[in-house]
Parts: structure tokens; sequence; C-alpha cells
């Protein structure tokens, strides 16, 4: 068995144990999406905007960078998990660049199959892990604040449009703090204060609590995000890196709980 299908093993049944995707609430239509003129859902029309005339990022998305595009968010059997998912460098020449101490790490997790990743465990996911995983992600807007939440466990997610300086001697957190500035229709996202050894994909890359995130997300059409994500994290590794992701709208549908621990069995059978 090939690692890639067992971590897609691991990751359906954990959406499985939990209230799986087909479960939400399908068929309720998703109001005032741009159509075609034979009433199909048009992705290529232009974003909608904000009052203030800067780009709404608000609705609910699931990771485009699969083969997956059926508005239903599953194709077949298979789960919208990203390739960035499994590894987050997959589209880096060389991959990801490892600290020394990091590639032994990532080169031992990946051959246990991740037993110890904190996602089996039901804890939360940060962010940048969040894009890539088969769990919808809701964003709010307003003038002065972004909110992304997490279907998976109910996590959340506080980006601040008013101008606030990031803190100086944060609190760890799983999501870190993040204050964001307008460049054109680009929103560039500053975040810092992470807890050490996040894991931001499969093969149990990290983010450390030296890590500084800059995002730079658009919406240049209705039906997408692309995020530009530049990670400087001198701990984890020998210099900064960046990855391009993509978000899709998922329609007619919205958030239910999926909460992990909820009669959660992988784990214990992965022991």
């Amino acid at each position: 068995m090939s690692r890639l299908f067992k971590h897609s093993a691991v990751l359906f049944a954990l959406v499985c144990v939990s209230t799986p995707v087909l479960a939400q609430w399908l068929k309720y239509p998703t109001a005032g999406v741009p159509r075609t003129a034979d009433g199909r859902f048009n992705p290529s029309a232009p974003a909608p905007r904000m009052p203030h005339g800067k780009p709404d990022f608000s609705g609910i998305w699931i990771t485009a960078d699969t083969n997956c595009t059926s508005p239903s968010l599953v194709c077949g059997s298979e789960l919208p998990m990203a390739r960035t998912g499994i590894n987050m460098g997959i589209g880096l020449t060389g991959g990801l660049p490892y600290q020394p101490w990091l590639a032994a790490l990532v080169k031992e997790r990946t051959a246990t199959d991740a037993k110890e990743d904190p996602h089996v465990r039901c804890l939360p996911d940060t962010f940048l892990r969040a894009y890539g995983l088969p769990h919808l992600l809701k964003f709010v807007q307003t003038p002065d604040l972004l909110v992304m939440l997490n279907e998976m466990n109910a996590g959340y997610r506080q980006i601040f449009l008013d101008g606030r300086p990031l803190p100086k001697d944060p609190v760890p957190s799983w999501q870190g703090y993040s204050s964001a500035t307008w460049s054109g229709d680009t929103l560039v996202v500053d975040s810092i204060g992470f807890r050490d050894d996040l894991w931001i994909d499969w093969n149990g890359s990290v983010l450390t609590e030296a890590a500084k995130v800059r995002e730079r997300i658009r919406r240049p059409s209705y039906g997408f995000i692309e995020i530009e994500v530049n990670v400087d994290d001198p701990k984890a590794y020998t210099k900064p890196w960046s990855v391009a992701l993509r978000q899709r709208l998922a329609l007619d549908t919205e958030l239910v709980d999926e909460i992990c621990l909820e009669n959660e069995k992988s784990y214990q059978r992965m022991k």
C-alpha cells in the first residue's frame, strides 16, 4: 500500500467518523451567484466587492489544488485534498529547504505514516495546512476583520484589517496573530506567534515559534481565491520559501458540526 493511499485512507476515516461532507445543507441554493445563460454557475465572473471597493472574500471555500471540480465537493471516491496537503514542498525544486534536524524528523514521520500527526489526534490545524485539507472553510469579511471558520473542530482564525501592529511578545497559538494591509486588490497578511512544531502537511513539515508567514490573497474571479504564501522560519528551514495555493467556492452548502473526537477510532487503530 503506498504512503499516499494510506494517508488518504486515514483522512477518509477521520471524515467519516465525524459528520461527513455529504451530510451538509446540500441543495440549499447559494444566493446571488453569477450564472451563465443556461443557468449554470459562472466561476469566471468578476469577484464581488465590499462597499469600500476592495474584493470581498466572503464565502465557503475548499481546496482547488486537486483534479476534483465537482460542485458536490467530491469526485467519485476521491477526496479533494491538495497535493500540498501531503507534501507542502511538492512544487518546489528540491522540496522544502529543511534544516538537518527537521529533514531527519520528516523522514521518520513519513516512514511511520504520520501516526503522531496532531490532525489524527484531533488537534487543530493551522491555517496553512487547512488550505490543503478536504474540510470547508468559511470566510466572513467586514471592513476591519476577515474571519476564517474551519468546519473541522469548529476552529477559527482572525485577520485584522484595521492597521493594528502585530504583538511584540505573543502567547504562542495554533493560528498565530495576523494583521493585514491592502496592496491594490491584494490582501497582504503578516502572521507571527505560532506554537512550536505545527504540522503543515502529512509528511510532518512544520512551522515553529520562529516563523513569520506572509500571505498575498487575491480573488481573481468569483469562483476562486489565490493565496501566495511565503514562510520565513530560520529554526526549521535553511532559507525562506514560497508556495501558491488555491481555494474554490463551494456552492449550495453550509458549515455543520465536524468534531473529530466524536466517536473517533482512527488513532487507536494506528498505534
